[in-house]
Parts: structure tokens; sequence; C-alpha cells
């Protein structure tokens, strides 16, 4: 035979033929299984994959004015001209309460929403937050370096960074500069703050109220909110304390000796009424509209009221510390931003997009307003919040005394409390004539127990042993009827 079992030329330029066409086949099925899974590469083909592969889109809640919604638009606008991945939107709302609700009623489903430090509990106990120290730490952000350490503190739990702490204002007190010369007051020999106008003792405070009031032209000298909160400085500077236990109230604390002395003192400067606002005032203008007015020495309050004033016409306002009874104290308003609980890549990306927020540009951003105090100190001491030229002069205080800050107990109920105890907080400052002062003061505390202490049960009329005995019982006596307030910590 002529082939004798072997294999001619012609069948090894077949074989030849088929194996290419098999490596070749290979090969190409290689590279496009390699592109699928590690993602679109260099070129004309990793940018038609790109452009197929839709965006997600981001969420973020916030409630604000509109110059800080439109701020936080103006970060949002930047990071989406640069993001090929990921659409930031802005969900805003009037108020916290409002974005709060707004939760609570699924109505919406932010990745990333501001929140207060008082709802952080209810936040955590929903499960709503993804706690942040991990996720930060993979993006090289230190929480520990740049960022005030207080906030991060108080936004901390469960060993961990449950929200980012972004802004922290404390309560100042802001003056009108026409009424209150701390210059000419010295050259009259009266008391007046520290020459940096750092620091001031509540007889120095007293001084400028009085300097203030002048009765020909109807100015008082200063006004603070007949509330728990706006005493609550006072006191925690007097060595006083709100509440029996800071960390788990169950009465206030009023009636404690050092709490007790603070509000004398206090009241004594609030209660006289040829430097504080009338009752009769009052009812014709707020205490907001009052200082407006050039008509009001000093008022109490946060950041947020520093625009408002410079929009205010011939104003000329500054702002001290609140006075100093024994140490530095005051309250703050703490507002961080949280991202939400969720899908692994989900979480990433909106981690992805808190690093921007928190960047000395976005945050520079938001600054600018004038109407918050940022956490990230690169911001808060330097210009872009000191903002020279601008009222206040004195605006390093923000920042400051923000280590004065008090930390309130999470769990209370402000509304409820206030409601229950708050006609009595404000007959302290209104009130003609203020007989025993500790009496009134341990009467709150009592009162407080029925919104504070789970234990507290309310005195009440209770049927007498007659009522409940059988009729020829001999004993009728009152004294066996359970009429006593159990002690707190029974």
């Amino acid at each position: 035979m002529a082939n004798d079992g072997r294999l001619t030329w012609r069948t090894w330029t077949v074989v030849l033929v088929v194996a290419v066409a098999v490596v070749v086949g290979m090969l190409v099925w290689g590279e496009a299984d390699t592109t699928d899974d590690d993602g679109p590469g260099p070129g004309p083909t990793a940018t038609a994959s790109t452009s197929a592969t839709p965006m997600s889109t981001l969420v973020f809640a916030v409630w604000g004015t509109e110059a800080e919604v439109a701020a936080y638009q103006r970060v949002v606008d930047d990071y989406n001209d640069k993001s090929t991945t990921v659409d930031v939107t802005i969900e805003a709302y009037d108020d916290p309460q409002a974005l709060q609700d707004a939760i609570d009623a699924g109505e919406v489903e932010p990745d990333l929403f501001l929140i207060r430090h008082q709802d952080l509990p209810e936040t955590m106990a929903a499960g709503r937050n993804q706690p942040l120290q991990d996720l930060l730490d993979a993006r090289d952000v230190h929480t520990s370096d740049g960022f005030s350490r207080d906030a991060v503190i108080s936004f901390s739990a469960e060993d961990d960074l449950q929200c980012m702490p972004y802004t922290a204002s404390p309560m100042v007190i802001y003056y009108n500069t026409d009424l209150i010369d701390f210059d000419r007051m010295e050259e009259r020999e009266l008391p007046v703050p520290n020459e940096e106008r750092t620091s001031w003792t509540l007889e120095d405070f007293r001084a400028a109220a009085e300097f203030a009031s002048r009765p020909r032209n109807h100015a008082k000298g200063v006004h603070i909110a007949p509330t728990l909160t706006g005493l609550a400085p006072f006191i925690y500077s007097g060595a006083g304390h709100l509440f029996d236990d800071e960390a788990e109230p169950t009465s206030l604390a009023l009636g404690d000796d050092d709490a007790s002395g603070a509000m004398r003192e206090t009241l004594e400067v609030l209660r006289d009424p040829h430097l504080t606002l009338t009752d009769q005032q009052l009812e014709q203008r707020s205490p907001l509209e009052w200082f407006q007015a050039g008509k009001l020495g000093m008022i109490a309050g946060y950041r947020d009221l520093t625009p408002i004033f410079r929009q205010t016409e011939d104003l000329r306002f500054d702002v001290m510390p609140m006075p100093v009874l024994g140490s530095a104290a005051t309250l703050g308003e703490l507002n961080g931003v949280c991202v939400t609980a969720g899908a692994r890549d989900r979480v990433g990306q909106a981690a992805d997009f808190l690093v921007t927020l928190v960047s000395d540009d976005a945050v520079a951003e938001l600054t600018s307003t004038g109407s918050v105090v940022p956490t990230n100190l690169s911001v808060a001491l330097t210009e872009p919040f000191l903002q020279p030229g601008q009222q206040p002069d004195n605006a390093a205080v923000f920042t400051s005394t923000r280590r004065s800050i008090q930390a309130l107990p999470l769990s209370v109920d402000w509304t409820r409390l206030q409601a229950h105890v708050g006609a009595s907080i404000a007959a302290l400052l209104s009130q003609p004539v203020l007989d025993d002062l500790d009496a009134q003061l341990d009467l709150i505390d009592e009162m407080s127990r029925a919104v504070l202490d789970p234990d507290y049960v309310e005195e009440s009329e209770t049927p007498s042993d007659d009522a409940l005995d059988p009729p020829d019982s001999s004993d009728s006596s009152d004294d066996d009827v359970s009429t006593t307030v159990p002690d707190s910590s029974d």
C-alpha cells in the first residue's frame, strides 16, 4: 500500500491548520473572559465597557438653610463631575426633625444622612448606620488627627465611630458692640473681661448688662431663655449638675448644693427687671427681634445666628464665651454624617463620598455660609471659618470654647421634660417674689421624676382602708393609706 500507515504531507497540513485555529480561538476566548472578571482595561474597549455600565446613584439627606443646602449641592456637583461610577443626589429638609421623621416614615432611604447628636441612640437601635472606623482607616482618614477630639468621642459608641462628627457649635453670648463697649467700661473702672476677650466672670457679665441697659432709649441688658438648656451653662459652670446621674438620670438635681448655689447667683442677674426684657416687651417682639433692633445688649445663641445678624442692617455685634462662675462650661449643637448600613459595595461608595465630604475643600464650602462650626480643625482654625473682615471679630471663641461643651444625657426626652417642668423653671425668672428658692428647686426635681424615673409612681388619691376592708374591720386609720413616692433607688 502506498501510504503504509504513515501520514502524508497533506494530512500534516490539515492537522497544522486545525491546531492553529484552536489556539487562536482559545486566546480570543481567554482575553474576553479576563476582561469580564477583572474590569475594564485601557483603550477604546475599556471605554466602551465603562459607558455600558450604569452609574450608581447615592442619596445624601440633609437639612439646612438655603445657603447651606446650596453649599452641599456645590460639593456634590464637584464630586459628580469627577466620578465615573457614582452619581450623588441631595434630599433636603427644612430642619433635623423633618429629616428624622422622613426616615422614620420610609419616605426617604438615604445612603448618607445628617444627624443630630441626640438622635444617635435611636439611629443605632434601629440599625440604620454603618460603623465607620474600619471604612475610614481603609481610606487613610484618621479621626485622631485633624478633627475635634471631643466631637469624635461624642459620636463614638461600642468601641467604634458610629457617625462622622461634622459640625459642633458651642452656645456663646452675642453682644451689641454699640451698647456694650468694654474699652469705655474699663475707662470707668467697671468690671470687664480679660484683655484677650476670651473669658469673663458673672460679675463682668452683670456689669455689661447694666452698661447696656438705657431707660431713655428703652434698651435692656440681657436675655437668657428661661429653660433648662438656657440655664444649664451657668449651673455647670458653678460646679452643679442638671441631673442626679449624667449617664442614666432619674431626676433633675437643681436642689443640690452646688446647683442651687449657681442658680442663686445667676438669678440675681436674670431676675433684675432693670436688666432684662419685661413681659410686655416680650409680647411685642421676640428676644431675637429686640437684639436685631439694637435694643438688647446680649443674647445667648449658636453659630447659626451669625448670618442672620450679618444681614441685619446697622447691627454691630461680637461674641463672648458664656460667663464663668467657677469653671468654663457651655452647651453645644453637635451634628454628624452617618453612612447607612447595607450592601457592601454601596456602603463602600458612600464611604468614598464621605471622605470627600470631610475634606478641607468641602468643609470650607459649607463653612463659607457663616452658620456652622466645623469639626475639621484645618478649616475651623483658619480663615475659611474665622472670616476676617466680617462680624464677629472674636469668632475664635467658637472654637476655643468647644472643649467646655457639657455632654447631656442622650436618654432624656427633652420635649417631655420641658413640657413637664418648663413653667416652673420660667417662674423662677419671672415671678415677682422668690421666697424659698431651695424648696422650689426641690419641687422641680421631684416633678422631673415623672419623666425621668422609670420606677416613679405618681401620688394619687388612694382609697382608705375603710373602703377596702370588710365592714366589721376595726382599723379605719388613714395612716395605712400608701401615698408615699418610692425612693428612686428602690
